[in-house]
């Protein structure tokens, strides 16, 4: 290759073409992050410019994260305005900080001046309030209030997720007008589904969507073709409930509306793809005891100081668990096989109870499971519980009798299978919904609660049953 090459062309042949970014697995390479590396080191920004101008955002994102961290403050600096501040989204919250932290305000800032404002105000968000006010004071004075004004709504709300760029016209525009109102605008949405009519305080009147607009012919009113029922939100409501709005209405987009029902924002159909994906590893995460805001990019003393409570509470309920052994102290002397077999009906009983309440948690999330139909839920998870047991009580029961050559302890652990399975089926359910009933989250909080029980009904049935049958003492 020509050395005198210029840097673009070097670039595209030295590292877009001559090392693919992913594998056919989808994984990044670890040649192409190594050339990245020896430019940066280099101070190759001609290349390094090149190279992230073909990436997109989320593709930056990832080369990010792939990157040594002295190399993540250095490439943002090397590529100057080619660089996409939209990728900083893209990384763990833990990265994204630490390059903000490196970087000085004016470069923040003129990057957060090239984003939509959903996203600025997503990059800003993670920053405390004293980083903020740096960045946001030089920014001009219209987009310093507009992102002022999105990050006072709650965190989580639809105010924080929206967009400020839409399109709003007046009432008494014809089709005609509305269309050269677009065309001559400079200043319009990246992209956009749908035009919105208000009066001239800006108070919602409906929506027309692009493709009603397209239809009709240049002289109609707006009125005519404006859609007052359409579905919209207000700045205040949960971001969980917009998504769930979004995936029951097959909505792309849909208009933000202050307490005064003035429009000042919206809400796009890849805002709440990011929604469902948050609120799922939130849960995902809650189920199994981890913070919401644990990332991969944490120190090991941040992650272990984040698991340390939950554990310790886990610990607290395994010692009660373990109580009804010591209850059991002197048969279990008597009967080895008892302290044996006695784990496997209540891991029998965890496991079933974690499968009800996974669905039960995910179908309270999703407003699926309610007053209406919790009933029928329930007997129908209890009778789940009660088949598998019977299930199960033959297969356990015969493995127990031709390993300890005892025939009445087949139809002991039997009978504690099936009343585990049922009390798990039963505990996966009503546990998170009385949880949920008292407003705690059943994600965080039921996890423990339920194996609590099936370890104690488990151990308590199975010893008790033991005891009654093999006349113990």
């Amino acid at each position: 290759m020509d050395e005198h090459m210029d840097g673009a062309s070097s670039a595209e042949a030295s590292v877009l073409d001559h090392v693919p970014m992913r594998n056919e697995d989808g994984e990044i390479r670890h040649e192409f992050v190594a050339e990245i590396a020896h430019a940066i080191e280099a101070g190759d920004s001609a290349s390094l410019r090149a190279c992230v101008a073909e990436l997109h955002e989320a593709d930056l994102g990832d080369l990010i994260g792939a990157l040594a961290p002295d190399d993540r403050v250095r490439l943002v600096e090397l590529t100057g305005t080619d660089f996409d501040f939209s990728a900083l989204n893209e990384v763990d919250e833990a990265v994204r900080e630490e390059i903000l932290d490196e970087l000085p305000p004016e470069t923040v800032a003129e990057g957060v001046r090239e984003l939509e404002s959903d996203d600025a105000v997503e990059l800003l968000e993670t920053l405390d309030e004293d980083e903020q006010e740096e960045i946001l004071e030089k920014l001009p004075l219209q987009e310093r209030v507009a992102l002022e004004r999105s990050l006072l709504y709650p965190e989580n709300s639809a105010g924080r997720r929206m967009q400020t760029e839409f399109i709003a016209v007046p009432q008494d525009f014809t089709v005609g007008q509305a269309i050269d109102y677009m065309r001559d605008t400079p200043d319009l949405p990246d992209r956009f589904y749908e035009i919105y009519v208000v009066d001239k305080d800006r108070h919602w009147q409906g929506a027309v969507s692009l493709d009603v607009l397209l239809r009709a012919r240049r002289p109609v009113p707006l009125t005519e073709l404006t859609d007052e029922d359409r579905r919209r939100v207000s700045v205040l409501e949960d971001q969980e409930e917009v998504a769930r709005m979004f995936g029951k209405y097959n909505l792309v987009a849909a208009p933000v509306l202050d307490t005064q029902d003035r429009l000042v924002g919206v809400i796009t159909v890849d805002d709440v793809v990011d929604v469902i994906e948050e609120e799922a590893d939130e849960d995902l995460k809650a189920l199994g005891g981890v913070n919401s805001d644990e990332e991969l990019s944490d120190t090991v003393f941040t992650i272990a100081r984040a698991r340390f409570n939950w554990l310790l509470v886990n610990l607290a309920t395994a010692f009660l668990a373990s109580s009804v052994l010591g209850l059991f102290e002197g048969q279990l002397e008597k009967m080895v096989a008892l302290a044996v077999l006695a784990p496997i009906v209540a891991s029998q009983g965890g496991n079933a109870a974690t499968q009800t309440m996974t669905v039960a948690v995910r179908a309270l999330a999703t407003r699926e499971l309610g007053s209406s139909n919790a009933w029928r839920v329930v007997m129908r998870e209890g009778m789940v519980g009660l088949v598998n047991g019977l299930a199960f009580a033959v297969i356990t029961g015969i493995a127990a009798v031709a390993w300890f050559k005892i025939p009445g302890l087949g139809i002991v652990i039997g009978l504690a299978i099936i009343v585990n399975l049922v009390a798990g089926a039963l505990g996966g359910i009503l546990i998170p919904m009385a949880l949920e009933r008292v407003r705690a989250d059943p994600a965080v909080a039921s996890g423990t609660f339920v194996t609590t029980v099936t370890d104690v009904v488990g151990f308590f049935s199975f010893l008790g049953i033991a005891t009654l049958w093999f006349g113990l003492r």
